[in-house]
């Protein structure tokens, strides 16, 4: 049954949700198996900005193996030029995101924290379901260099402003999902 803006609205809304974790700890497969069912037909918008060819061809790896239900919006940085009223969509990733906010404001990480903040507001502002993944780049250690660091410090302090924001958030560890929030009123 294919889910119409009306069955999102009974369902709840607005809702936003941040799938985080490391590299290769099944957040997409978890956001899109998520958004599947949700939808028959969920939004996939990818961030990525294809910065060579060997990324190309991981885009075009992911492409394949989502399926012809899917409908994919590209858009490196102005998502809310897209309405999604009523729809279930995955945004993927977040660090691409920030990563185009922080490269085009070469490397400013306060522009880059507010054009992020405001973006993602005006782009939640919508009655949705919204599916964020992102990565836990922190969890790596301190970073080699400064430009390094100061893409590190905007990838987290953007995280918490999400999750901050989130009706749940979960962390893939090796495939399994760990929702850390909401959490139990007992906690």
């Amino acid at each position: 049954m294919k889910h119409t803006q009306e069955d999102t609205k009974a369902r709840n809304p607005r809702q936003i949700l941040l799938i985080t974790g490391g590299t290769r700890s099944g957040k997409s497969a978890y956001a899109e198996k998520l958004a599947r069912s949700l939808s028959t037909h969920p939004v996939y918008l990818a961030t990525a900005r294809l910065w060579d060819e060997e990324f190309r061809e991981r885009v075009r790896r992911h492409q394949a193996i989502r399926g012809p239900e899917w409908t994919t919006i590209e858009e490196e940085k102005i998502l809310s030029r897209h309405d999604l009223t009523g729809q279930v969509a995955v945004i993927d990733c977040v660090t691409l995101w920030c990563t185009n906010f922080f490269y085009d404001l070469e490397g400013n990480t306060d522009n880059s924290l507010r054009a992020l903040k405001a973006e993602f507001d005006a782009f939640t502002a919508r009655e949705a379901t919204f599916i964020f993944v992102s990565n836990e780049i922190g969890m790596g250690g301190v970073p080699g260099n400064e430009l390094q660091r100061r893409f590190a410090d905007l990838q987290g302090w953007f995280n918490q402003y999400i999750a901050q924001r989130a009706d749940k958030v979960v962390c893939m560890v090796c495939g399994i999902p760990v929702e850390i929030k909401p959490q139990s009123p007992s906690e």
